[in-house]
């Protein structure tokens, strides 16, 4: 999730790619414009005046999207791409309004130049790990995760998963086999919310986790399966291929490698940050 918010002067925009195009929560923008405590009050209200007003509706303009809430979970969410994030923010009276509109333009461009050279996305998201503290060789492998994950994602769609919450479940079902945890159980043990559970993956669970959703994606291919059930069949032994792998290593080292540790929060990483 974590590379489809955006930042807007320290306020979380959630985006979502639709048609190769960014749509943006509304509320998030009417959050970061207004000083409203009710940000999805504001917003209703604002779609009352300007139908009212203008005999417009805003709401026609508009998609729902499921964008993952603060608790964690998927919702229904109004957004707006960047055409009528323009004639939105036209509606709201804030002194933010014109910075807004700068780096709504900036994050629309940059989306331009992704398409047209998509190698600009990962030198991007490379730089953001930099910037954090991530090492090279963490890097690398949590780059190498994101392609297969996207590979397998795009195999579920193809076969049958139709939303966000069947692809949870596949998930769940890979990261239970491989770690006798679910994502939301693996978390709670790390002590992360809404942080992305891979960013604090060392590289022992990156592997793995790897491991589990590539052996799942060829099995889909060879099998040629179709529909959830079949769908979170493969899952499941995809993840108990990486599971046994895991064990075995476990047995060899006499440790876990399911742990509550944060990568960036371990001893010996922030000696290095320290040095750097």
């Amino acid at each position: 999730m974590e590379n489809k918010i955006a930042l807007f002067k320290g306020k979380a925009i959630r985006r979502t790619l639709h048609n190769g195009e960014w749509w943006f929560s509304i509320i998030d923008i009417v959050a970061a414009l207004t000083e409203s405590t009710n940000a999805r009050d504001y917003w209703y209200k604002m779609k009352v005046r300007v139908h009212s007003e203008e005999g417009l509706e805003l709401s026609t303009k508009c998609r729902q999207f499921k964008l993952e809430a603060p608790d964690g979970k998927l919702r229904e969410t109004d957004c707006a791409n960047t055409e009528t994030l323009f004639r939105i923010i036209q509606s709201i009276p804030s002194p933010k309004a014109e910075p807004f509109k700068r780096w709504l333009a900036k994050v629309g461009y940059e989306r331009i130049q992704e398409i047209e050279d998509p190698e600009l996305t990962t030198k991007r998201t490379r730089s953001l790990y930099k910037a954090k503290g991530y090492s090279d060789d963490w890097i690398e492998k949590r780059m190498r995760g994101i392609a297969i994950r996207e590979e397998l994602t795009e195999e579920w769609q193809n076969r049958g998963a139709t939303n966000g919450k069947d692809y949870e479940i596949l998930t769940a079902e890979i990261s239970k086999a491989t770690f006798g945890v679910t994502p939301n159980e693996y978390k709670k043990l790390k002590g992360i919310k809404k942080e992305n559970l891979r960013d604090h993956m060392d590289d022992f669970e990156l592997i793995f986790i790897m491991l589990g959703e590539r052996s799942t994606t060829e099995i889909h291919r060879v099998k040629d399966s179709k529909g959830m059930p079949k769908l979170k069949s493969d899952s499941r032994v995809g993840g108990e291929i990486a599971g046994n792998a895991r064990k075995r290593l476990e047995n060899r080292l006499g440790k876990s490698i399911v742990s509550k540790n944060n990568y960036l929060s371990t001893p010996e990483k922030k000696t290095k940050k320290k040095l750097k």
